[in-house]
């Protein structure tokens, strides 16, 4: 912490955060989850419980007249065995709706990953601090959006002005739920992900249950929607079912119905749009599970295979292609009796000329140029014209 303001520290509460489901107290400060505790005590793995408390689209929003901002933070930072230490996550700075800066803070506890086994450990670290200053002198809406690739522990506020809550600006709130393409995986920074910026071109206030290889269906998940106000509603499904094998055809149907059923019971009538997967060559006709192929990670280079036999997909192992269609084939049948629900092929967001443009670089996950062409063209079929959300 430094000296040379005549700091004001103000506790981080709800009324401060948006895009989180919870707000649990820690030891230091407290820490931002996108599931409810009810559904976090139902979790069955660590790569859900560690998704869901990286805090992407979570951001701190206050009004003030402060010229500096500091924030101390307890971030934990991923490492890969073997690999090249990951890039620091990053804080990003919007003052009035613009980009006002970007900074990291260095340190914090340290999860190390086997992706070979699968083990994991924590090693705990040190609280650190970022800060942003010399911002304008006048009142202002702030937002610091938290990184979407580390969970974030949120120890002090500290501004050289008193902060007081944001106004509600009447925009309308979505809720969107998907894979780790929604989460972020690597995109340029938190407001860059592609929910981000259909939601910055749209006008929307974000929630973003973009899960990192646990869009898998989950009761609990579709409880946590049906319990959270929004306005309008996107689920986008497929990938994480084909490369974690989760589930046969006989039984993604049924699950299908049965989230948006459980989504339905607390948003009867609001705009809910599905979509469909975005293009992923390997898994096109070749079921998962995914693998991890590790032959090249000591020069930082990570790829994924499908390691399925697309002869099961007799046997009724899923492909993308198999769940475009029967997504394509639910809505239809669904939409007849529910006018407010909407489909959306995900090869429309990014399909062979795109990864003919925009290869997916492990053969899975979009890159940032490509989490902007997702998100412009998300913006443009759902919020206008005759979309979803127009």
């Amino acid at each position: 912490m430094t000296t040379d303001h005549d700091w004001i520290t103000t506790p981080v509460t709800a009324d401060l955060l948006r895009g989180a489901l919870d707000l649990e107290p820690t030891e230091r400060g407290v820490l931002p989850h996108r599931l409810p505790a009810r559904a976090r005590g139902q979790i069955p793995d660590g790569q859900l419980a560690m998704a869901e408390a990286q805090p992407s689209g979570v951001r701190l929003v206050f009004r003030t007249r402060a010229t500096a901002v500091e924030l101390d933070t307890l971030p934990t930072k991923l490492v890969y065995v073997g690999a090249p230490p990951r890039p620091d996550g990053v804080y990003e700075l919007v003052v009035d709706g613009r980009p006002a800066g970007r900074a990291s803070v260095i340190g914090g506890n340290a999860m190390t990953v086997d992706m070979a086994t699968g083990a994991a450990s924590t090693r705990p670290g040190a609280v650190g601090t970022l800060r942003f200053d010399g911002l304008s002198d006048g009142v202002k809406d702030v937002e610091i959006w938290l990184p979407y690739d580390e969970t974030t522990e949120l120890v002090a506020l500290r501004t050289d002005a008193p902060v007081e809550r944001a106004p509600d600006r009447g925009r309308r709130v979505w809720l969107h739920h998907g894979s780790s393409i929604s989460h972020g995986s690597t995109a340029a920074g938190p407001t860059s992900t592609w929910p981000a910026l259909a939601a910055s071109l749209a006008g929307v206030e974000l929630i973003n249950l973009g899960l990192s290889g646990s869009a898998l269906l989950d009761p609990f998940t579709a409880r946590a929607m049906r319990d959270t106000a929004a306005d309008l509603i996107s689920v986008k499904i497929g990938i994480n079912l084909v490369n974690t094998d989760a589930m046969r055809l006989r039984a993604f149907g049924p699950a299908v119905h049965g989230f948006l059923d459980t989504v339905r019971d607390g948003h009867p009538t609001t705009p809910l749009l599905v979509v469909s997967p975005l293009l992923c060559p390997i898994h096109e006709d070749t079921p998962g599970p995914t693998a991890p192929d590790l032959s090249d990670i000591g020069a930082g280079r990570l790829r994924f295979l499908a390691v399925g036999d697309p002869a099961e997909r007799a046997s009724g192992k899923l492909t993308l292609r198999v769940i475009r269609e029967e997504l394509a084939r639910i809505v239809e049948q669904r939409a007849a009796e529910d006018p407010n629900l909407h489909h959306l092929d995900g090869l429309d967001l990014y399909g062979e000329a795109d990864f003919a443009e925009l290869p997916l670089p492990d053969q899975l996950h979009p890159d940032a140029a490509t989490h902007r062409r997702i998100g412009e063209r998300f913006a443009k079929l759902a919020f206008t014209a005759q979309g979803a959300f127009a």
